[in-house]
């Protein structure tokens, strides 16, 4: 039997990868062949992740002999939302989920609404895990079960 899997692309995985590595020092300046090493990615993927994730904001970026790459914030108060958001754009598990998606059956769609539903729990439960979660070398539990997220949100 073939198996279905919800999954994020590989970028805003390995985007992950690198925030989580600059999470263990985060006043660190870090570059991207140094990031490439200790994560075992290419270089250039690492390099377009680093330019877009300091793009959005998450990172800072200086200039020159000693450049590289910061954590903007506190890895605390980056959540896994805000690395996916700025890697892929909005969270959504449909293209109807989004608002001015222009799909042609919206009208009628019996889905869209159960969809927004399950969009918003999913957000909610990549937003509930942070990034200094995320770098720590132990297991911990995430703190938001999605069918609790399902239930608590308004049916519209």
């Amino acid at each position: 039997m073939e198996c279905s899997v919800l999954k994020l692309n590989k970028l805003a995985d390995y985007a992950t990868v690198v925030l989580s590595a600059m999470a263990g020092a985060p006043a660190r300046v870090s570059n991207g062949p140094l990031l490439a090493a200790e994560t075992h990615l290419p270089a250039p993927t690492v390099a377009k992740i680093l330019k877009r994730l300091a793009r959005v904001g998450l990172l800072e970026s200086t200039r020159g002999l000693h450049g590289g790459y910061r954590l903007a914030r506190d890895p605390a108060d980056i959540s896994i939302a805000d690395i996916v958001r700025a890697v892929e754009g909005p969270i959504a598990l449909t293209d109807c989920a989004t608002h001015g998606s222009g799909c042609t059956l919206s009208r009628d769609c019996r889905s869209r609404a159960s969809f927004r539903l399950i969009d918003s729990a999913i957000q909610r439960a990549l937003e509930a895990v942070t990034l200094d979660q995320m770098a720590q070398p132990a297991a911990h539990e995430v703190p938001v079960r999605l069918s609790d997220a399902i239930r608590s949100q308004p049916r519209s």
